[in-house]
């Protein structure tokens, strides 16, 4: 492990390293959601608790050992978190939650910077339920997210843990889980909110704003501030002002703790000083980078396959019937605003018009983009995770935080403008952390285009097969 002594940011950091070889490999438990994976065999109290991680020792010099961290005290310590996973069939802890749970129960401000898929909304949300009173009626705990998608699927997994809450708090009230998010019933939330203010509040910017600047509720209780996808929330320049905001204004970082999560932090280094600087965070804010060296799971086979420019279509037809995926995801780059303005459908329409007409597959084809109503992107999600085999066409809001683990093959059908943007389609599939199977990854580009490949690969050190 190695941090930075000159600014007191801490990083900690250690190669993948696969599971304990005393368990067996896990199987998928029926609630998970791609998250955390669990064991058949009820394991006891002392088994689950013996591998949670050690905390960094924090101080101004560089990190070089690990120190054991007191475990929480009072009913909402450790046991209680073990028992909760026990409860819900969460029992190996994936690498980020390894590292990330001592540093999270001792208190510090935590930027978790791991691969897609490696269990960072779990390890948070197992802060939020042990620091949280539900006897307190008042918003303790706000999970910001970019979009209504990954705010859904953060809700369900939350309100999963919320049902069993174990022997420790049988004479407690529930914790209530509240989805403040785009497309919502804003008059239904208002009326929520000021009857019986939620435990945790799941959003998206624009809705939390309305509430806030309406003064519906307020974050003068607030212990835990998530934001994900945070390198996406503080550059996006529809909502970063509003994030800004929300850290400095509406809430102190002196009296929270904060976190941010992604698997992309550019310049990460450079956005620790900010965070200080701006006061996001506490000085003492640590970085947890899991793998470094590695920013995408091992397993993804990547490749290319170079064509003219008007042969993207027919190169994508011969693709899919060679390959013959069960769940696959193409991605397609956002209309512009010159060709909305022209009246021309959308690339995805296009698309899905020729794979329905060419592609003789037996998956079902699907949409997802940015412009579709709130009601039909959450049916192409429904059908996709409900359905069996699926083909789904999509811009790149498909690309950040959606679990949908069962996804085998990805298709770049237009290259992403920069290397995040790729890691984040790339990390739609291989999303079982202990599964050996490769997945796919293939892009379809012109021979000018070989260069931007050749960039990504660098930046994020992979290396592309023709």
């Amino acid at each position: 492990m190695a941090c930075t002594p000159a600014t007191k940011l801490h990083l900690i950091a250690s190669p993948a390293t696969p599971p304990s070889s005393k368990f067996p490999p896990p199987s998928r438990s029926p609630n998970c959601t791609g998250l955390f994976f669990c064991n058949q065999k009820k394991p006891d109290f002392k088994s689950i608790s013996s591998r949670w991680p050690s905390k960094a020792s924090l101080s101004s010099s560089c990190v070089t050992e690990e120190a054991n961290v007191a475990e929480p005290e009072g009913i909402n310590g450790a046991a209680q978190i073990c028992c909760r996973m026990e409860d819900v069939g969460f029992i190996v802890p994936t690498d980020v939650q390894r590292q990330a749970l001592g540093v999270l129960f001792s208190g510090c401000d935590c930027v978790l910077h791991a691969q897609t898929g490696s269990g960072k909304t779990l390890a948070y949300l197992l802060l939020i339920y042990s620091v949280i009173n539900t006897q307190r009626s008042a918003v303790q705990a706000l999970v910001v997210v970019p979009t209504r998608e990954l705010g859904m699927q953060v809700t369900k997994v939350a309100r999963v843990l919320a049902a069993n809450p174990g022997e420790f708090q049988l004479q407690q009230k529930p914790c209530t889980v509240m989805a403040l998010l785009d497309g919502g019933t804003l008059r239904r939330h208002k009326s929520w909110l000021k009857a019986e203010p939620p435990t945790l509040v799941v959003a998206t910017m624009d809705s939390l704003c309305q509430m806030l600047e309406r003064h519906i509720f307020k974050l003068d209780s607030l212990q835990v501030l998530v934001i994900d996808e945070v390198d996406f929330m503080i550059n996006s320049s529809k909502q970063a002002s509003s994030v800004r905001k929300l850290l400095t204004s509406f809430s102190s970082s002196n009296n929270r703790q904060t976190i941010f999560a992604s698997a992309s932090i550019p310049q990460h280094r450079r956005f620790l000083y900010d965070c200080i600087q701006q006061k996001w965070t506490k000085v003492d804010v640590v970085h947890v980078h899991v793998n470094p060296i590695e920013p995408m799971p091992s397993r993804l086979h990547h490749r290319f396959v170079t064509c003219g420019k008007n042969e993207r279509h027919s190169t994508l037809l011969s693709l899919l019937q060679s390959d013959a995926p069960k769940s696959a995801i193409v991605f397609v780059g956002e209309q512009s605003e010159k060709s909305k303005k022209a009246g021309n459908a959308p690339p995805t329409t296009l698309l899905i018009d020729l794979l329905r007409s060419s592609y003789a597959g037996c998956c079902e084809i699907l949409r997802l983009e940015e412009d579709m109503n709130f009601n039909l992107r959450a049916a192409s999600l429904s059908e996709v995770r409900h359905g069996g085999g699926y083909l789904l066409v999509a811009t790149d809001i498909a690309a950040r935080g959606v679990d949908l683990p069962e996804t085998t093959h990805i298709y770049n059908f237009e290259l992403p403008k920069d290397a995040v943007h790729y890691l984040h389609r790339a990390g739609r599939t291989g999303r079982k952390p202990f599964s050996d199977s490769t997945c796919n990854v293939t892009c379809i580009i012109t021979s000018q285009e070989r260069f931007v490949l050749q960039k990504f690969e660098n930046e994020l050190m992979f290396t592309c097969e023709e």
